[in-house]
């Protein structure tokens, strides 16, 4: 029988190849977003207004994620990466021309659509190519690219825009993002390995999503996964608005945002020692905790060299919850709906970019601007309690698993006595902290 589903391991140019893709695709979304919170000032927006568009980016991507994971499940994930890109591209574009807030905010959600696109044939190229011990690593080292994006990304933003032409500059702020977004159909030539199609009638059924929701696992997944793009996605779009309110520079504000994207890149390149010193439930747990923290903290009136610290250690411990529940969600999936799955953990997070910037909005409308980091703080210790839960039933999982191996090792053994290799020769422990470094 024929699978479009490809031998995992080997080369990993691929991977290489896209994670370069993704620095530039999230680099221009990066870019984008303050530039497009610092445009819609320029036209009048205040703190609500801010919350909306933000929450627009998101409102495409919502409707849009399990239709293209149920396509990437049964067939190439490879054609969403260039689509996606485009849509990044003219959303970045027109939202630099757009004369009006409601154009500005419906060019947004053109661009969060795109970055959707992007990350769901992304994410699955990455699942389907990485063997199960290769997954941590791979998906770590994949979000490096996304950490990358955002180091550069609102740095660049913050030296294009300023006073007095707030208006003027972040238009051109959009236009260069735009072009950065073309940058990444550079890399995508070849980058999925390509076997033969099987035919529909032996693909199976559909797995209905209500199944894969209640899969164990999958749901403390997406939770988590919302709660750190959350803060992540509130912390980019309205620390300008921090900004603006306690007289700090947009040139200063891009360095604070680039700062903590830096702490996620060293963060991830240290996971693998993390995970073996502390296991996935432990480590997931004390990061969210401390995000927590570090995220109400923001809210607190700091000098500026403060709140850099504050937002160093922040964007160390957000570096974790974004891979580990990828691969979370990825191994809890019934088998051929891993696509759907990751799509459906997407839509959490698009769900997150829809909620958390409108209540956010509301509450800085209410409350003050830094009202939102609380909001995010509270969200965090919600995913730090999952963690920990999850950490429970995996534990008892991961003996299951080691048992599970031990007798496919016994059963090859005795297969390879007498010159034949079964199908257990293939299980191997699936929640394993990978060997190579990241």
């Amino acid at each position: 029988m024929q699978d479009v589903t490809v031998r995992p391991g080997g080369s990993r140019g691929w991977l290489l190849r896209l994670v370069i893709a993704f620095a530039f695709a999230q680099g221009a979304v990066s870019m984008a977003r303050p530039a497009v919170s610092y445009r819609a000032l320029a036209l009048g927006a205040d703190e609500g207004a801010i919350g909306v568009i933000a929450g627009v980016y998101a409102l495409l991507p919502l409707f849009a994620a399990v239709p293209l994971g149920r396509r990437t499940d049964h067939g190439r994930c490879a054609p969403l990466l260039p689509a996606g890109a485009a849509l990044v591209a003219g959303g970045c574009a027109f939202s630099g021309t757009a004369g009006s807030l409601a154009a500005t905010a419906a060019w947004s959600g053109v661009m969060g659509l795109g970055h959707l696109a992007f990350v769901i044939g992304a994410q699955s190229i990455v699942a389907r190519q990485s063997a199960p011990r290769e997954q941590d690593r791979n998906f770590g080292h994949f979000t490096i690219g996304a950490s990358l994006g955002q180091l550069v990304g609102p740095v660049a933003a913050g030296a294009l825009i300023g006073a007095p032409d707030m208006a003027g500059t972040s238009a051109r702020a959009l236009l260069a993002a735009a072009a950065v977004a073309a940058v990444s159909f550079l890399p995508l030539w070849r980058i999925e390995h390509r076997t033969p199609r099987r035919p529909r009638a032996e693909r199976g059924e559909r797995v209905p999503v209500h199944r894969i929701l209640r899969t164990r696992g999958v749901p403390a997944g997406i939770f988590v996964s919302l709660a750190v793009l959350s803060a992540t996605d509130i912390l980019t779009a309205y620390l300008p608005v921090v900004g603006e309110h306690r007289g700090i520079a947009p040139s200063v504000i891009g360095l604070l945002l680039s700062l903590r994207a830096a702490a996620t890149i060293a963060c991830r390149l240290v996971m693998t020692p993390m995970l073996r010193l502390l296991g996935r439930a432990a480590l997931l747990t004390w990061t969210c905790l401390l995000s927590a923290l570090l995220c109400a903290a923001v809210a607190l009136p700091l000098p500026v060299g403060a709140l850099a610290g504050v937002l160093a250690l922040l964007g160390f411990c957000l570096g974790v919850g974004q891979p580990l529940s990828m691969t979370t969600v990825v191994r809890a999936a019934p088998d051929g709906a891993r696509s759907t799955a990751l799509a459906l953990r997407l839509t959490g997070n698009r769900l997150g970019q829809v909620a958390a910037p409108a209540a956010a909005g509301l509450v800085a409308g209410v409350s003050g601007v830094a009202a939102p980091f609380v909001l995010l703080g509270a969200l965090l210790l919600v995913a730090s309690g999952l963690g920990l839960r999850q950490g429970r039933t995996s534990a008892g999982q991961d003996r299951a698993e080691a048992a599970e191996a031990a007798g496919a090792a016994g059963v090859t053994g005795a297969a390879g006595a007498v010159g034949a290799v079964g199908p257990a020769a293939r299980a191997e422990p699936v929640d394993r902290p990978a060997s190579a470094d990241r």
